[in-house]
Parts: C-alpha cells; structure tokens; sequence
C-alpha cells in the first residue's frame, strides 16, 4: 500500500510539472548577445537590457495604449543610424502554422497613432522604423524584407482602460497574440482600435516563414547609417500557437496517467 501511495505521488508530481514547467516558459526575449548604438539615438536611452522581458506597461502618464507609447529610458532603448539591438530567446521561436495569421514573432516599440487635431482618431501613425533581421546560432542572419519595428501595430498594455491616456487599465493584453494584419486602423477610435485588437497587446508582425527557416532564437533590428531618426525597442515576443499543442498534449498525457494510477489503486 505505501509502495502504491508513493508511486502515486511521484507521477503525478512528474505530471504536474510537465505542464507547469511548459506554461511558466517566458515568451518574453531574454538575453541582450549584441548592442551598438549609433549616430543619432536619443540621448540616454542607452539601456539594452530594457528591451528584455514584458512589454512597458505605465507610462507614468497613463496605460501604455495605441496613443500613448512608452517614452522612458527604463522603458526604451534607442538604437541610432548605423546601430543594432540583438537579443535571444530562452526557447526557439518556431514557424509554427499554429499561430494566428501566420506571425511568429512580436517586436514592441513606441510608435503610437495620433490624429494632428489631437482627438483620440487614429488618423496617421509616428514610426521610425528599423530592420529586422533573424538567425538560428547568432552568425547567419537572414532578412525579414515584410515588417520593420517600432511600426505597425502600436502596443496597448491593457484591455479595458476608460481611455487613451487614463490608468485604469486592470486586464492585461496578450503580447503574445498578433493583431491581425488585415485591420483597417485608419480613422478609428481608440474603443474602435481596443476592439479590433481583440487582445492583442500589439506588436510589429514577423512571420518567419519566407526565410526558410523552421525556427529562430537570435533577433536583431538594425538601423542603416543614413537614417535620420532612431528606432526604439522595447520588448519581444514569441507568439503563442492556438491551441498550444505541447501544453495541451502534456495535460493529456498527465491526465492520462494520473487516470491509469488512479485504477491501479488499492481501494479503502
């Protein structure tokens, strides 16, 4: 009986850990491998560790939203013309046909929409875009030729703020889901855009597909030496296929085997 209770007790908390183990992996880039700033960044925004980890949330002057886009130091790096930001995830970013519209990875920057008579109308958008670039081992790059960052699609940190520029915000947007790339953003209000999100946190769309490539671990966007402005960066993300296979195929073989010891079993 003790022999049963304790094999029991040990798969099961293998079970457990399989799918716990699976869901707590970051999404989120997680080491900077590379950063030269060029010859025009913003001044002190020199920081490549702030492009790790989640997207910035607060402004300080409300939720980050389609409006109102990170602005800190804490918050964005600046890369410059001539520059580059290379980051690497903990886990390789697959193309995964999964993956909703194709897109496997997210790049969060601080372009937002604005409207030159200052309503809250997504009538034009402030980008300063940067190239991107992908590889495998760090060493063989290959070109992403349809998306830059900090462009489309601005980051909007929560789902439910009261407004563009309030800190309401208390349910958090999925930066792991692309926005979908056909969207009509122009002319929209920001409930309009909060909608036509439809939980997305936002994001500049990558799909990986065109290069070949199965799977990445190694990002880099770069500015070239002409430019008059500079990209900022503030966050990367793998995107989460739906439905997430290997969580769901883990749940299933613990449930299964927790069914099969459960049977086996001495009965009270």
């Amino acid at each position: 009986m003790y022999r049963s209770k304790l094999r029991f007790g040990v798969f099961a908390g293998l079970a457990l850990a399989l799918v716990t183990g699976a869901a707590q992996a970051t999404p989120f880039a997680t080491r900077v491998v590379g950063f030269t700033q060029g010859t025009n960044p913003a001044p002190g925004f020199d920081d490549p560790s702030v492009a790790l980890g989640i997207p910035a949330l607060d402004t300080g002057f409300g939720d980050v939203t389609p409006f109102n886009s990170p602005f800190l130091a804490s918050q964005i790096v600046s890369i410059g013309a001539g520059g580059e930001l290379i980051v690497t995830f903990a886990e390789p970013v697959d193309n995964d046909p999964l993956n909703p519209f194709g897109i496997d990875l997210l790049i969060f920057g601080n372009s937002f929409f604005f409207d030159p008579s200052f309503q809250p109308i997504a009538t034009d958008i402030s980008a300063e875009p940067g190239a991107i670039s992908v590889s495998q081992d760090g060493d063989v790059w290959f070109d992403i030729t349809n998306a830059t960052a900090d462009g489309l699609f601005p980051t909007l940190a929560f789902l439910d703020p009261s407004g563009p520029f309030e800190s309401d915000g208390t349910d958090l947007a999925d930066f792991t889901r692309p926005v979908d790339p056909s969207i009509d953003w122009m002319g929209k209000t920001f409930d309009d855009l909060v909608a036509l999100y439809a939980g997305s946190g936002g994001g500049a769309s990558v799909d990986i597909g065109p290069t070949g490539l199965d799977w990445i671990q190694f990002v880099r966007v770069s500015q070239g030496v002409g430019d008059a402005f500079s990209t900022e960066i503030d966050a990367f993300a793998d995107v989460r296929p739906v439905p997430e296979p290997t969580t769901l195929v883990l749940l299933g073989t613990a449930l299964l085997c927790l069914a099969l010891l459960r049977r086996g079993r001495p009965q009270y």
